[in-house]
């Protein structure tokens, strides 16, 4: 067993298993937001304005493209949550998805209860965060 808990490569199988999805998904919303910002007007006339085309993608294609992205990462969380209870199962992995799936079969009331209130309590933070993004990626939002 290595420092970072990594023992075999059935730990990386495992991550790469639960990833993959997430990921294809992720790289197809990206490219789909960036040609539906990239023809607008405003990165026309930032082009003839003569902005370089860096600063064109990075400040104004991504920036605007950024906002149904981040709502997918978060929606794509709880995906990967409910995911990571599989995929320890299957691979063997001690950690919180295999100790609920074991709370479960022994009927352990109390360890079921509080590893729901725990992954529900990440799930409500990752959703917070993912709506203040939102307030720094577009200025439009404001929380009043």
């Amino acid at each position: 067993m290595t420092a970072s808990g990594i023992s075999s490569c059935r730990h990386l199988l495992s991550a790469f298993a639960l990833g993959i999805s997430s990921s294809a998904i992720l790289a197809r919303l990206t490219r789909s937001s960036m040609l539906e910002v990239i023809n607008q007007d405003f990165v026309r006339t930032a082009r003839a304005k003569g902005v370089k085309e860096k600063l064109v993608i990075y400040k104004h294609t991504l920036k605007n493209a950024l906002i149904p992205i981040i709502t997918i990462i978060g929606l794509e969380f709880g995906t990967l949550l409910g995911g990571a209870v599989l995929t320890e199962t299957v691979f063997s992995i001690n950690g919180l998805g295999r100790f609920i799936i074991q709370s479960i079969q022994f009927r352990d009331y109390p360890a079921i209860q509080g590893s729901i209130l725990f992954v529900a309590t990440i799930f409500v933070i990752v959703n917070l965060i993912v709506d203040l993004c939102y307030g720094l990626v577009d200025p439009r939002v404001r929380y009043d």
